[in-house]
């Protein structure tokens, strides 16, 4: 299945073409910083929300219009494919995600189904009626965990400081890590291609906890799957965005394992991050989260800094090096959207 193009400033930057002015959107564009997205969230939890299409619509139209953005990004969560594999997800108050059932056995690997996706429907009906409510005004992005983000959440059983569940069963038993990788990419595949047939113009990988790695095991151990799955959403013929939390030292393995355009965390000068990939994908980001805290002048000198930073190269998406946190002013984030716009090199 290949899509029609749509034409697009945000779409038009991923595939490195000029644009009118820089596009801009925001990871955590909808969620905790904004009052109507709280008063949702007094009502219905998070797994409530991803799973009801009228909810997660609403929350992923919100900062469109609230803010003026050149994307959605549809409101799910990471980890919800883990549940139609047959693990047990819940989120509880002050500790994240934690899973019942976490994955630490060859025989926990052996009963992971990878035929349930159809479950996931939930995500795409809610992408359809934003699709709908657009009509056409700016694309929609979907996402997915990387494999080995999605891996680490499973047998960790939740967050972790310092992967040592993850790694012991990676260094001991490769065999059955790549069993498990191998099963993870044959659901998040068809999970994005189910995003796309529903509408959405973009998916973005997001590999959250990929800076536990060194250079040598990602190659090694996480590498291989980020590459056969952003192969195979490509071949849908939307463009897939990368992006890899703390990867900064090995930006150019996590760049040689694919994606039209490249997310960048703010740890490392975004510049420099292009240069090192020789300009071979657009790049997206990055903004510390944390400047958007800062008084209006010292954040409009950062924001044309990084602006500056990536000169007048078509290929360059404006986002924060993460997601906006829960405290963020919400004028700061409608500030950075007009600095962005009113920028001329």
């Amino acid at each position: 299945m290949r899509v029609a193009p749509m034409t697009s400033r945000f779409l038009d930057a991923c595939r490195r073409r000029p644009t009118d002015v820089r596009p801009v959107w925001f990871m955590r564009q909808a969620g905790r910083y904004m009052k109507q997205y709280r008063q949702i969230r007094e009502k219905h939890s998070i797994l409530e929300i991803c799973k009801r299409p009228d909810l997660a619509a609403t929350v992923t139209l919100q900062p469109i219009e609230m803010l003026d953005v050149d994307a959605a990004i549809i409101f799910a969560d990471l980890l919800l494919p883990i549940e139609p594999m047959g693990l047990k997800l819940e989120y509880l108050k002050g500790e994240g995600p934690v899973i019942g059932n976490p994955v630490r056995t060859s025989d926990d690997v052996d009963s992971l189904s990878t035929t349930n996706t159809d479950d996931l429907g939930y995500v795409g009906e809610a992408i359809q009626q934003v699709v709908r409510a657009l009509a056409g005004k700016v694309p929609v992005i979907g996402f997915v965990g990387a494999p080995f983000t999605m891996a680490s959440y499973m047998i960790e059983g939740g967050a972790s400081r310092n992967f040592v569940r993850t790694k012991r069963l990676m260094y001991s038993d490769e065999t059955l890590w790549r069993r498990l990788m191998g099963k993870i990419v044959d659901v998040l595949a068809p999970f994005a291609h189910s995003q796309v047939t529903a509408g959405a113009r973009a998916i973005q990988v997001f590999d959250s906890w990929v800076g536990a790695l060194g250079s040598d095991d990602y190659v090694r151990y996480a590498a291989p799957y980020s590459r056969a799955l952003i192969e195979r959403i490509r071949s849908t013929g939307i463009p897939v965005i990368h992006f890899g939390t703390g990867a900064s030292g090995f930006f150019r393995e996590l760049h040689a394992a694919g994606g039209d355009v490249m997310g960048v965390d703010w740890r490392i000068n975004i510049d420099q991050a292009w240069m090192d990939i020789s300009y071979r994908s657009a790049i997206q980001g990055n903004l510390d989260p944390v400047a958007l805290f800062a008084p209006l002048p010292e954040l409009k000198a950062k924001v044309h800094e990084l602006l500056k930073r990536t000169g007048t190269r078509p290929g360059h998406i404006f986002n924060l090096g993460h997601g906006i946190l829960p405290e963020t002013p919400v004028e700061n984030v409608k500030a950075v959207v007009e600095m962005v716009r009113e920028f001329r090199p």
